[in-house]
């Protein structure tokens, strides 16, 4: 399966930062239209029929190609002291930073031009969610970005809120994002961690559970999104045994509950709680 993936990529001279047992498009490749192309290319051509249906969809039953995009923009987002000359200011509406796509065209884009550019995407490829399009504190972006996409796809806030309760409510009031990516070690406490569940879920956020660099097998995470009944899970390819550890978890507990198991599929996107 990546093997396929990574021969197209290679074949059209496209970096890809694929990994031999994890299908992850890394930024430096995300930057241009040609690797979404590319990636349903591989879905047609049979790269991802496992991978259709358990990770890159995970809605049962389903043969729809829906892509999530993780665009990790603060990783390229350059703050406006770094990027504004005085000239520069006084030219524009005032000291705003850019997003310099160094690792592939090398283009640069402003919050207006990355939104243009990622509602282009959405209309043309089959993309359901989007998270960390814009920087993290980029919230004026942000919420142009919510303004043309909010309504048509799941838009998801993790360097944005980093499952702060504080920066969930700016979020809110302000009307930015529409999701939550939710890590337990990142605020520090399961308390803290219910209840920016809670809230998000409370003013119609969605919540994705997820884990984090350095996981261990621990699955905690695969009861607490069942527990939560947030929907979503993020840990990865099925490809490591930290990451396996979870799904099989999942399993087992899908086992447990029976006929009393629900499975939201697609309306996990719009539906929290």
């Amino acid at each position: 399966m990546i093997a396929k993936l990574k021969g197209i990529l290679v074949s059209k001279r496209l970096r890809h930062g694929l990994k031999s047992q994890d299908p992850v498009l890394r930024a430096q490749a995300i930057a241009t239209r040609d690797i979404v192309v590319k990636r349903l290319q591989g879905l047609e051509e049979g790269a991802f029929d496992w991978g259709r249906k358990t990770i890159v969809a995970f809605i049962k039953g389903m043969n729809s190609k829906l892509l999530a995009l993780d665009a990790a923009a603060s990783e390229f987002y350059v703050p406006a002291v770094q990027t504004a000359s005085p000239e520069e200011v006084l030219r524009t509406r005032g000291p705003e930073g850019k997003y310099v796509f160094k690792k592939s065209d090398g283009s640069v884009r402003t919050a207006e031009q990355m939104v243009a550019f990622y509602a282009d995407w959405v209309r043309q490829y089959p993309i359901v969610s989007l998270e960390d399009g814009l920087a993290e504190d980029d919230w004026a972006g942000w919420k142009l970005l919510t303004r043309e996409l909010g309504s048509k796809i799941q838009l998801v806030g993790d360097d944005l809120f980093v499952t702060n309760v504080e920066r969930l409510r700016r979020g809110i009031e302000q009307g930015v994002a529409n999701s939550i990516l939710i890590k337990l070690n990142q605020i520090g406490t399961v308390t803290e961690t219910l209840e920016a569940i809670n809230l998000a879920h409370k003013n119609g956020y969605t919540a994705v559970v997820s884990h984090r660099s350095g996981e261990t097998e621990d699955t905690f995470i695969a009861d607490f999104v069942v527990a939560t009944g947030t929907g979503q899970i993020k840990t990865g390819s099925a490809s490591r045994t930290d990451r396996v550890a979870k799904y099989n978890q999942l399993l087992r507990i899908e086992e447990e509950l029976g006929p009393r198991a629900r499975f939201p599929g697609v309306s996990a996107l719009k539906e929290p709680g």
